[in-house]
């Protein structure tokens, strides 16, 4: 096997779902393809192959032999001049394709609604019928290129079935108007008006679908103008402003009130309040002191800090926000997957409905003109662009508003998946907790000298957060520690060292270190079961293999915690607590935020056969935790939502991060959920009825209760009428409110 290697295009000439369909159709066929989603909303395809089966040369070959223009999403130095340059063009497109039609809707109307028409017009109402449509043609040319190009190909799409209808009306009425010219026959009915306005509309549809995509994709450029141009920096003792660009790690920073902070790092002198909002979400100004991290792109609201540079370029959280918001949308959510099939066999399964319908109505003995009337209608009414846009638009402004909550989606199907979330387990420490621990008992039994200053010596050398709240209480009473010698940590037990003056073996943690070592703790059971049933981790003290005292160790709940846990009981989901504290402490937390279940005294690698056995027994599982320690149990359940402070996130761990360290987002999360399906819902929704109802009544079916045949024009207005609509439909999201 190769370099399995993942790579962005940009992909120009896509008009509907079913040119999608195609790219992705055509790639999948050639060996090495791990994965493709190619993107209408963004126009981007994301592409991941092996490398010694495919190359990428034949990757581009393969969509440019589509007839698509693609480049590496790299290689586009500004993409919004790119967009702005295409809305410009179908602007254009559609003026001018309008200021042609107007004539000929105004020739074509006249008489039957009397309006006047000068002898000369009359005179030559035809040739400038002619003219006029042609010029509208045109300026629709690549609409008619595309078109034809792909039925040359046998591969359809939209602008396949708008070439064979606008074509067949142009063609029809150009014979029957010469003929008309050179007197050979006598006046009928013309369809120029139609092959102008079926254009008209469908550049008008696309040129609003171009406005509003453009709309959804604002939460992205958004972000990425956060980022600051410049900044202050120290270089060779002295005040000099560069480029973002040219900052290096280990920089020093001066950032004065009101500016943005330009990149990642430690606060190295002053103090100050920084606005986090734009990158976690929260609106009150966070404290800001030496040693603490700051975000780039956060503003620098009252004192000067000086900030020593950590993380420079895509390696900041900033740019970590940016790729996960944009690849949110590679990944296809199973609710897509019916849309997306019917966007492949849509076009042909159209243009088959329209030559039968033909035929049919033909061998009822119809009249060429309703004949062709229904051929061109049901090509032109025929929407595959709503059920290409409704999924996309939705995820993106989904994950846009996401965004702006301090919520990060790293995949679009975590959006589903969590709204059908029955069970959700939090991890207890640092989660339901604030992960600051600190030292409530200290008891002593047959030992003289002082019991902490014994604790915190031995756990100088852990990382681990009971050990460090030790160590933090000695610190706060100034005692000196002792030297020690063959420490080593035993994993869910404790540690161990021997003292350097006397060589005497320390011990210091659970119960089932006690029991492994056959040290007896019978003159504490009284003190540790009411002190874990009060909530709090005891830790058991030996010397020489003798009990000689206990500490006790509290971490407090967040603030929020059991109002969280209520609003997810309103929502009728059950909660779990898994952790790797005893039972009693567990116990007596759950009891105090009510939830629904327990799983106390798991290492971290048991913690994911835990969640297993909840998703045996038919509960579809959220995992809530600190995306490090608990990374395994975040990989089984069905939905990972990672707690992170922002500046210290689990980036790889989790399909959801959340960026404000407040539990209250994990309620945001499952409710955008919801919220987002409903809209994708909608959209595929009306994109599926709409087609449903409005092909059959283009191919006549009706007909013989209404008397009434749907226009070619009214079709692509309606046409045009329901892609944008969709789009609509999912920027209204925008006014989205937690319930």
């Amino acid at each position: 096997m190769g370099k399995i290697i993942s790579k962005s295009y940009k992909i120009s000439g896509m008009h509907c779902a079913s040119c999608a369909a195609n790219i992705e159709h055509d790639l999948k066929k050639l060996d090495g393809i791990k994965n493709i989603s190619v993107n209408l909303v963004l126009t981007r395809g994301f592409v991941t192959f092996d490398s010694e089966l495919v190359s990428e040369a034949q990757i581009i070959k393969t969509i440019k032999s589509l007839g698509y223009g693609v480049r590496e999403e790299q290689d586009e130095k500004d993409p919004n001049i790119q967009a702005q340059k295409e809305k410009k063009k179908l602007g254009i497109r559609f003026f001018l394709s309008l200021i042609f039609s107007l004539p000929i809707i105004y020739l074509a109307m006249a008489k039957m609604m009397g309006w006047p028409i000068p002898e000369f017009v009359q005179q030559i109402n035809l040739a400038i019928q002619i003219i006029l449509s042609t010029l509208v043609i045109l300026t629709c040319w690549s609409i008619w290129n595309n078109g034809f190009k792909r039925l040359l190909r046998f591969e359809p799409n939209m602008d396949s079935l708008i070439f064979l209808g606008t074509s067949v009306a142009y063609f029809y009425s150009l014979v029957i108007a010469i003929l008309m010219i050179l007197n050979k026959i006598t006046e009928q009915t013309l369809y120029f008006e139609s092959a102008a306005f079926i254009l008209v509309f469908i550049s008008l549809g696309q040129y609003l679908e171009a406005l509003t995509k453009g709309k959804t994709s604002a939460t992205i450029t958004k972000l990425i103008g956060l980022q600051a141009k410049e900044a202050t920096i120290i270089r060779d003792n002295k005040e000099q402003k560069v480029s973002i660009d040219a900052l290096m790690v280990g920089d020093i920073l001066i950032i004065k009130p009101g500016e943005k902070i330009a990149a990642d790092g430690t606060v190295v002198e002053g103090y100050s309040s920084v606005d986090e909002q734009a990158i976690t979400g929260e609106s009150i100004p966070t404290e800001k002191k030496v040693g603490d991290k700051v975000i780039g792109a956060t503003i620098n609201k009252s004192g000067v800090l000086k900030v020593k540079v950590t993380q420079i370029g895509s390696d900041t959280v900033l740019a970590h926000i940016i790729n996960i918001v944009g690849s949110a949308l590679q990944s296809k959510m199973p609710i897509q997957l019916l849309a997306d099939t019917v966007a492949y066999y849509f076009v042909p399964v159209v243009l088959s409905i329209a030559l039968v319908s033909a035929i049919i109505w033909a061998l009822l003995g119809q009249p060429l003109t309703f004949i062709l009337t229904i051929f061109v209608s049901v090509l032109i009414i025929a929407c595959p662009c709503a059920l290409g846009l409704a999924t996309p638009t939705a995820i993106l402004m989904g994950s846009g508003l996401a965004a702006k909550n301090g919520i990060l989606i790293k995949k679009g199907a975590a959006l589903e998946t969590a709204k059908k979330v029955d069970l959700i387990v939090f991890d207890k420490t640092g989660t339901l907790t604030k992960g600051e621990p600190n030292v409530n008992e200290i008891i002593s039994f047959d030992y003289n000298e002082n019991l902490l200053q014994l604790a915190a010596s031995i756990e100088k050398n852990s990382e681990h957060p009971l050990a460090q709240a030790i160590v933090k209480k000695a610190q706060e009473e100034k005692l000196d520690l002792l030297d020690i010698t063959d420490f080593s940590a035993l994993p869910g037990q404790g540690v161990q060292a021997r003292l350097k003056s006397t060589s005497k073996k320390i011990l210091l943690g659970n119960p089932q270190l006690f029991n492994s070592a056959n040290i007896s703790y019978s003159a504490a059971e009284v003190q540790i079961q009411t002190l874990e049933n009060m909530g709090q981790t005891v830790m058991l003290l030996a010397l020489e293999n003798k009990l000689v005292g206990l500490i006790a160790v509290a971490d407090t709940l967040r603030p929020e915690a059991i109002e969280t846990v209520k609003k997810l009981h309103q929502l009728n989901k059950k909660i779990a607590i898994i952790t790797g504290d005893n039972k009693r402490v567990a116990q007596a937390i759950a009891k105090e935020v009510n939830a629904d279940y327990v799983v106390a005294g798991v290492l971290p690698p048991e913690k994911a056969l835990e969640i297993k056995k909840l998703q045996q027994s038919g509960h579809l599982v959220a995992m809530v935790g600190d995306g490090i320690n608990d990374s395994p149990a975040l990989a089984q359940a069905d939905v990972s939502i990672a707690l992170g402070s922002g500046t210290d996130i689990a980036i790889e761990t989790g399909d959801v991060v959340l960026m404000k360290n407040n539990l209250t987002t994990v309620l945001t999360t499952l409710d955008l959920s919801r919220y987002t399906i409903r809209k994708i819902k909608q959209g595929l929704f009306w994109a599926f009825i709409y087609n449903i109802i409005c092909i059959p009544a283009a191919a006549g079916v009706f007909y013989y209760w209404t008397h009434e045949l749907v226009p070619p024009a009214l079709a692509a207005a309606m046409m045009a009428l329901e892609s944008v609509s969709v789009v609509l439909n999912a920027l209204s999201m925008k006014f989205y409110k937690r319930r």
